[in-house]
């Protein structure tokens, strides 16, 4: 169950569990609480009543000097990006690899190619606040999914770009998924949902319903 202060429950009765390795859409209409259930995962709220896992370990029992460890692993894409507006594109990127201690050289290298992934290989050395709400999006994407998160948690990240980056962006999540992350995007973006083969956790009406993804071949004949 969640709440904000003495407000009615934004949620409350949910269980379900997310496969390692596995990909779903967070899907339901405004105000359903999906950014809600995002917040309790990257453990920026807590629940008022019932219990929450992560990598097999509940949350409610890790001391406080273990909880930046956890965060670590989570990777998300927050709505309104949360960049460092001091730092430029190549820098917000690198954050995570930094705070994990890798070498500076291979930072550069790998950040500088993802940034060229997802279009912004001339902005590399931009601050951004010089730059576009989508191209900001794909920043915080970047330093999202930059360091292989166990767990990925995007919140509308395709919401700020054209459906030519969308498909880029979505394949960028696929790939990592492929490598063993776990990912949930929450989306209102019905036709990105139809066009790849995941299932769906729908929340609606204060419960959460599954949704199975069809095939690929299927989803291919019908988009036909």
């Amino acid at each position: 169950m969640a709440r904000y202060g003495r407000g009615p429950d934004v949620l409350s009765g949910l269980s379900f569990e997310l496969a390692p390795g596995s990909f779903h859409f967070l899907t339901g209409p405004s105000g359903a609480g999906k950014s809600t259930l995002l917040r309790l995962l990257y453990l920026a709220l807590k629940p008022v009543s019932g219990t929450i896992e992560l990598f097999e370990r509940d949350v409610a029992r890790i001391a406080r000097d273990e909880l930046p460890a956890l965060r670590r692993r989570i990777g998300v894409v927050f709505q309104d990006f949360r960049l460092i507006g001091h730092l430029s594109a190549l820098d917000n990127v690198a954050l995570p690899l930094r705070v994990a201690g890798a070498k500076e050289g291979q930072i550069r290298d790998h950040v500088a190619e993802l940034l060229a992934w997802v279009g912004l290989a001339d902005h590399v050395n931009d601050l951004p606040t010089t730059l576009s709400g989508g191209q900001q999006q794909r920043i915080a994407i970047a330093r999202a999914v930059i360091g292989r998160p166990s767990l990925l948690l995007a919140d509308e990240p395709t919401g700020n770009v054209d459906d030519r980056i969308a498909l880029r962006l979505m394949y960028l999540f696929e790939e990592l998924n492929k490598m063993g992350t776990t990912v949930v995007i929450a989306t209102h973006n019905d036709g990105l949902v139809a066009r790849f083969p995941h299932p769906q956790l729908h929340l609606e009406g204060g419960r959460l319903f599954r949704v199975p993804g069809r095939p690929r071949a299927e989803r291919a004949r019908a988009r036909g």
